[in-house]
């Protein structure tokens, strides 16, 4: 497979609403989810084809192999890059990104990364030492003691060792409906869309979300150069015939979507291991850590829609995974799992209907895992990292990156 990475500049405030509630005001999500992506492309490919979409798919063409295969394209939800003097930084230069895991905990008096806030550290490696040696987990704050709690932060990024929010701002736009016959306001209809802004408040840069584009290899060149050639062309989000959502969208060249997962999986699982041995001041575990066993996480970097026994689930069971990655392994087993949920719904704009509500497993979750067969697992992970898990992954559901590196940020050292 390859993978087209896009960088994607607002230049007028974006509204892509999540849910609309029953009051008057249209909530806004903070970034760009993978589908409204997909669903610009698709009506952009059909809009200038002169086609209809029954004999594009009764024809064939790249529209098909694109978004009705057996194995279609998959748009990853675009977050927030990091942007500095105007220029965003380039993702190689990047040392670390991506969804910030459940687990993570900051202090409730100065939350947020150092040196003006009191840091974040990651709880799961001590958490689970601390079930293993018989002793509830309660940390404080490593700064001034004080009480920590969850962080209100989603994404983040490490650059030049120095690790930064990645946070989007919202605005109200108040609207008035306007009386088709008469072409003036029409009473009693007030209405306000929360959109993500176009620059950032104080600093005054422009707002860039990257994300990234997985397909077969023979049709990466021909719909990058697509993309590319109406880079301005593409609205993304609702209301865009009131001037919202216009982006300019900037292509890489394709490049292999295969990823290495095994330094990362040998790190996160000596790590755990030394962690565990620094716990043995405590006493002596309830257990002992087999020394063959190797320790991984999946991190959800995006909200899946996970289904078991034909039956809405949030965690991923060793069952599930190994069917996930086409593997059986009689040793997988799951330590512990971190995951909250929510509902979602949505509009087809090809369908004109709207989408069924999905219980999903919300972006962050934590799933520990542990194997002795690690040889059987090294190269499958590493593909299941880049075509995710669960249903409607070609939406951008279902995004997971194996053995986050924030996990291995402990109290001590809190950034």
């Amino acid at each position: 497979m390859q993978r087209i990475e896009l960088e994607i500049k607002a230049l007028s405030p974006l509204a892509i609403a999540r849910h609309k509630p029953g009051g008057s005001i249209s909530e806004s999500v903070e970034y760009i989810p993978g589908t409204v992506i997909r669903g610009a492309v698709a009506a952009k490919i059909l809009n200038e084809s002169g086609h209809q979409f029954s004999d594009l798919t009764e024809n064939g063409g790249d529209f098909q192999a694109l978004f009705l295969s057996e194995n279609p394209v998959i748009f990853q939800n675009a977050y927030p890059a990091l942007v500095i003097n105007g220029n965003i930084i380039n993702r190689a230069k990047i040392e670390d990104n991506g969804v910030l895991p459940t687990t993570a905990l900051t202090s409730k008096n100065l939350p947020g990364f150092t040196p003006k806030n009191n840091g974040i550290f990651d709880t799961l490696i001590d958490r689970f030492c601390a079930e293993g040696y018989g002793y509830p987990y309660d940390p404080n704050c490593p700064k001034d003691g004080g009480r920590v709690d969850s962080t209100d932060i989603s994404f983040y990024c490490k650059f030049k060792n120095k690790y930064h929010s990645l946070k989007t701002n919202k605005r109200l736009l108040t609207r008035v409906g306007i009386n088709r016959r008469r072409a003036a306001s029409e009473e009693e209809i007030l209405y306000s869309v929360q959109v993500l802004n176009e620059s950032q408040e104080k600093k005054q840069q422009p707002v860039c979300y990257r994300c990234a584009i997985l397909l077969e290899d023979d049709l990466a060149e021909s719909l990058r150069n697509f993309i590319q050639l109406r880079n301005q062309n593409f609205r993304l989000g609702g209301s865009t015939s009131r001037g919202l959502g216009k982006v300019e969208i900037t292509t890489k060249e394709p490049v292999s979507a295969k990823i290495d997962v095994d330094q990362k999986i040998t790190k996160f699982s000596n790590s755990l291991q030394d962690r565990w041995q620094k716990w043995g001041v405590f006493g002596v575990p309830l257990k002992d850590l087999s020394g063959d066993r190797t320790y991984f996480t999946l991190d959800l970097q995006s909200d899946a829609i996970l289904t078991e026994n034909w039956r809405r689930t949030t965690v991923i069971s060793e069952k599930m995974l190994q069917q996930f990655a086409k593997v059986e392994d009689s040793s997988l087993k799951l330590e512990a799992a971190y995951s909250s949920y929510d509902y979602l719904s949505g509009w087809n704009a090809a369908w004109g209907l709207m989408k069924d509500v999905e219980l999903i497993t919300n972006k962050g979750s934590v799933y520990l895992f542990s194997t002795n067969q690690r040889e059987i697992w090294d190269n499958v992970l590493g593909d299941l990292e880049v075509r995710g898990v669960g249903a409607r992954t070609c939406e951008g559901f279902g995004q997971i990156q194996i053995c986050n590196q924030f996990h291995l940020v402990f109290r001590e050292n809190a950034v």
